[in-house]
C-alpha cells in the first residue's frame, strides 16, 4: 500500500535527511550470521544501530532536526526530553553543531545514559516519570531560555531522520540481491517505525512491516486493533527503558496504521534471552529496548522460516548491571 499524501513525511523527505546526515551519521552495516539463519530456518539481516554515533538510531533524527534550525534558533539552543537514547542523540548533535542543549531525563534512567548525555556537554534536568510531566518541564525551560524543542518522535524532521535507517536497509538489501519479506523494528512513540516503514515500502512494496514492543507497553498493537491511539495502563514496568511511552504519536500513528502488518509484544525474559544471544552468538551488545525485534524473531512470534527478515537493533546503551543480569538469566 503506498504512503498516503496526507502523511507528514514522504520518501523524498527521508532522502533529503540522508543527505544532511552524510558525513555525520554512521552508515551502519547490514549483517548476516549463519548460526542465526540456521536457528530460524530463514535469512535474517541485522541492522546494528548499536554502532551508530551516540549508540543508537536517535542521533539520525536529532541531527536532521537540529541541522535545519536557523542561526537565530541555534543561538537559543535546544531542549529535549528523553529516557536516554534521544537525550544522547540530541546532545551529540548539538555538540557537533556548537549549540547548547538541555535534556529533561527521568531520575530512574540508566546511569550510563545520564552520564553519557552529560559527557556530550548537555545540561541534564532530572524528573520523576511517575509524578511529573517531562513535556511540561521541557516546555517551561524552552520558553524561559528561548530554546527550540526537539521532540523524541512526533515531529516530521525527527521521523524523516529515523527513516534513513530504512533507506539504508533497502539499499543494502538490494546491493546483495536480497528481497525483503519482513522488516521489524523496536517501537515506542513510533518515530523509527514510521520512518523505516515509509522508506522500506518505497523499495519493497510487498514487504510486511512490523513493530516490536515490550509486553505491557503494547500500545501500538492495541491501537492498530482499535483503529485509534490508545494508552498503556498506568503502573506497568519493563526493563525496556527506551520503549515506555504511554501512547503512539499523533503524527506517527497514521503512518503505522496504514503501512504496518502489526505489532508483536515480547516479555522481559524473552528480551534478556535475545540480549544474551546477541552477545554470545552475534558478538553485539544490545540494550533491552533495542533487542525486542530480535526477541520476536528468536521466539518465532515473527516466523522467519523460508523468509528474509530485516531486524533493526536500535540501540546498545545498556548499563553493566542490566547487561550482566541478562547474560546470567539466559
Amino acid at each position: 500500500m503506498p504512503a498516503s499524501s496526507s502523511f507528514v513525511i514522504g520518501h523524498q523527505d527521508i532522502v533529503e535527511a540522508a543527505e544532511r546526515l552524510d558525513g555525520f551519521a554512521v552508515r551502519t552495516p547490514l549483517l548476516e550470521n549463519a548460526l542465526l539463519n540456521e536457528r530460524v530456518g530463514g535469512r535474517v539481516l541485522l541492522k546494528p544501530e548499536v554502532l551508530q554515533r551516540s549508540g543508537s538510531f536517535k542521533f539520525r533524527g536529532a541531527f536532521n532536526r537540529l541541522s535545519q534550525l536557523t542561526p537565530e534558533e541555534r543561538r537559543g539552543g535546544v531542549v529535549a526530553w528523553s529516557s536516554g537514547n534521544h537525550a544522547q542523540g540530541v546532545a551529540a548533535a548539538a555538540a557537533l553543531l556548537g549549540m547548547p542543549a538541555v535534556i529533561v531525563m527521568p531520575s530512574d534512567a540508566p546511569a550510563l545514559k545520564i552520564a553519557n548525555t552529560r559527557g556530550y556537554g548537555a545540561e541534564v534536568v532530572l524528573y520523576d516519570r511517575w509524578t511529573e510531566s517531562r513535556e511540561a518541564i521541557a516546555t517551561a525551560i524552552a520558553e524561559e531560555r528561548g530554546a527550540a524543542t526537539v521532540p523524541p518522535y512526533d515531529h516530521p524532521q525527527i521521523m524523516a531522520g529515523q527513516g534513513t535507517v530504512g533507506l539504508e536497509i533497502a539499499a543494502q538489501a538490494q546491493a546483495i540481491g536480497a528481497g525483503l519479506d519482513d522488516v521489524i523494528a523496536p517501537c515506542s512513540g513510533g518515530g523509527l517505525m514510521s520512518g523505516v516503514a515509509t522508506a522500506v515500502r518505497h523499495s519493497f512494496p510487498d514487504a510486511r512491516l512490523w513493530a516490536a514492543e515490550p509486553a505491557g507497553f503494547d500500545d501500538v498493537a492495541r491501537s492498530l486493533a482499535a483503529g485509534e491511539r490508545v494508552e498503556n495502563a498506568v503502573g506497568q514496568r519493563s526493563i525496556c527503558d527506551a520503549l515506555l511511552t504511554p501512547t503512539p504519536g499523533a503524527l506517527t500513528f497514521p503512518v503505522m496504521k496504514t503501512l504496518l502488518s502489526g505489532s508483536l509484544a515480547v516479555t522481559d525474559a524473552e528480551v534478556k534471552a535475545a540480549m544474551a544471544y546477541a552477545f554470545t552468538v552475534l558478538k553485539l551488545v544490545v540494550e533491552p529496548g533495542g533487542a525486542v525485534g530480535l526477541a520476536a524473531v528468536l521466539t518465532g512470534k515473527l516466523p522467519a522460516a523460508g523468509r528474509t527478515v530485516a531486524v533493526v537493533l536500535s540501540g546498545g546503551n545498556v548499563d553493566a548491571a542490566t547487561f550482566t543480569d541478562a547474560l546470567a538469566s539466559s
